[in-house]
């Protein structure tokens, strides 16, 4: 009898012979090749490489062995709709995802064992792997997981992954409601009613309305996590998971303690308690509890506490280049942004070099205003200039050649977010552009973020593998995460073809496409591409800098 998922992508063979001629680099081979289904051992084993993220061997279990961490302690109730990865990074510990992306943007299975995509990309067979175990004893089978798909997918939910998965796997119908301008109002819900096809209790077909290529990494998008079904979606304290941690201790605002579970499926983890520890926006509280070994390690360093860190002598400087960013978003539908030749004179002012300098001590990348980084494998060079005299030429063009004046919010933590926002609007000045700007408290802003009544607001967005990712998540018309509210059919329809395309050179001409229309039209300005810095303590092992910031505590031990 065969094994299960043994079949090949047809494009696989193509794949290696492009790379193997230089027609396409490893970076492309590697990322595009695994999604289509070929393990990574097997990917690198195709580069001459043995893959530097095989599974590696468990470290001893160390009795009574603490690691204690500095980090935001938001509410966790609502996995699916988590918006930041500081929820998942607690929840985590607890629950687990169907795949996993690696600090290498290679995506490989977790709950899954593997998975095969169709010649056309529209079917995706996941093959789960068998004997894992929730904490209650209960086996993990398709019916879980499928209960968990069709959550993710109910729009009073109000999870992202509606976003990420809508081209594919939802139509829009009739709500049977009318809008405040009397127009019907528009829901989505699933396609077909196999969509989400159960095979057999370890098997889960997902058929697409139309192709997508990103399916493995979409099932790593950080509320992508597989909740029991029998807590209807919530989780807190004492809650299931198929993770090796159980949250024995849950405040928001303040801390998470998570003690390591019998009878979990993987490895033994080596550390028994994870102890996350909230101290608020305040960066100096960080600093001195690091100093003071009150906590051991840091989600997230500001800039500005770099030098002061890498001087305590017990810590190690981990940094990794990514796509994060923030942006200066415009909402079309308020009438001092709704010309576009308005927003892409806003661009034109920006110096990205000078504002990565100035706002982030030039760890990173000057900003690209299309939101696709170099670091992505999907991202196609375009060219844009810092030009003021023809920013003032389009203001001119738009009625409002003296400029006018506006208002943007921002945050006030970290740090770096309101001085790039404070030189932007300084840039800004050169072509009579007044921006005051607000800065708000993280509380306040993540009231107003999303907003319709906030026109302009500079969002901090996390790094993705793929552009496709963010544009489908921030710029697909109707997006759970479309905070400016543009819309551009060009833009939406292209988005879907190059979801849909595996070719690399035919997915690239696509993307230079998409690139162009966001320049053109598009609503959002970006300074900069951050290089994300944190610190440990150096008797961890195991640890290593993920471009979201991810970690995986059961891969971490201590030093005695």
């Amino acid at each position: 009898m065969a094994e299960r998922g043994t079949k090949q992508h047809p494009y696989i063979p193509k794949l290696v012979e492009q790379v193997r001629a230089g027609k396409i680099d490893r970076r492309e081979f590697l990322w595009t090749s695994t999604l289509l289904g070929l393990s990574a051992t097997s990917a690198y084993g195709v580069l001459g490489l043995s893959d530097p993220f095989a599974k590696r061997a468990a470290a001893a279990p160390a009795a009574n062995s603490i690691y204690r961490l500095s980090m935001r302690i938001p509410a966790l109730d609502n996995p699916h709709a988590y918006s930041w990865a500081t929820d998942s990074l607690c929840a985590r510990l607890v629950c687990d995802y169907l795949t996993r992306t690696g600090v290498d943007n290679v995506t490989r299975p977790w709950l899954v064992e593997k998975w095969n995509a169709s010649e056309d990309l529209k079917t995706w067979t996941l093959y789960l792997k068998k004997g894992v175990k929730w904490s209650n004893g209960d086996p993990l089978v398709a019916d879980h997981v499928i209960w968990n798909m069709k959550r993710w997918l109910d729009e009073k939910v109000g999870s992202s992954i509606l976003g990420l998965m809508a081209s594919y796997m939802t139509v829009e119908v009739d709500a049977g409601e009318k809008d405040s301008k009397g127009q019907p109002k528009k829901s989505k819900k699933i396609w077909s009613d196999n969509a989400i096809e159960k095979v057999d209790d370890f098997t889960i077909r997902i058929n697409g309305r139309v192709p997508q290529l990103a399916v493995p990494e979409h099932l790593f998008h950080y509320p992508a996590l597989i909740l029991h079904p029998s807590e209807n979606g919530k989780f807190g304290k004492g809650s299931i998971g198929t993770a090796p941690y159980s949250m024995v201790e849950y405040d928001v605002g303040k801390k998470v303690v998570a003690k390591a579970r019998q009878g979990y499926w993987g490895k033994p983890v080596a550390i028994e308690t994870i102890e996350i520890h909230d101290l608020g926006d305040d960066a100096g509280a960080t600093i001195a509890a690091l100093a003071a070994h009150q906590v051991d390690g840091m989600y997230e360093a500001n800039v500005s506490q770099i030098e002061v860190l890498k001087k305590m002598d017990h810590l190690k400087m981990y940094q990794v280049t990514t796509a994060q960013t923030g942006v200066a978003r415009m909402q079309p539908q308020h009438a001092e942004w709704k010309d576009p030749r308005v927003r892409k004179a806003m661009r034109h002012a920006l110096d990205t070099q000078k504002l990565l300098q100035i706002a982030h001590a030039g760890l990173g990348a000057p900003g690209e205003h299309h939101h696709a980084a170099p670091v992505q494998p999907d991202y196609a060079k375009v060219l844009f200039t810092h030009d003021v005299p023809l920013a003032k030429k389009l203001l001119a063009e738009a009625g409002v050649p003296s400029g006018f004046k506006t208002e943007i919010f921002c945050k006030k933590d970290p740090l770096w977010e309101s001085v790039a926002v404070q030189a932007m609007a300084e840039m800004w000045k050169e072509i009579g552009v007044e921006v005051k700007v607000n800065v708000l408290p993280s509380t306040q802003y993540w009231d107003i973020w999303n907003a319709p009544t906030a026109g302009f607001a500079f969002t901090p967005w996390t790094h993705r593998p793929l552009g496709v990712m963010l544009y489908g998540l921030a710029y697909r018309t109707g997006g759970v995460w479309n905070e400016s509210f543009w819309s551009n059919k060009d833009f939406d329809d292209n988005l879907t073809k190059a979801e849909g395309t595996y070719e690399v050179e035919k997915r690239r001409e696509i993307m230079k496409v998409l690139e162009q229309i966001l320049l053109e039209d598009g609503p959002i300005n970006i300074p900069l591409f951050r290089a994300v810095v944190t610190f440990h303590d150096k008797r961890l092992k195991g640890f290593e800098a993920h471009p979201t910031l991810y970690f995986f505590a059961e891969d971490w031990s201590l030093e005695a």
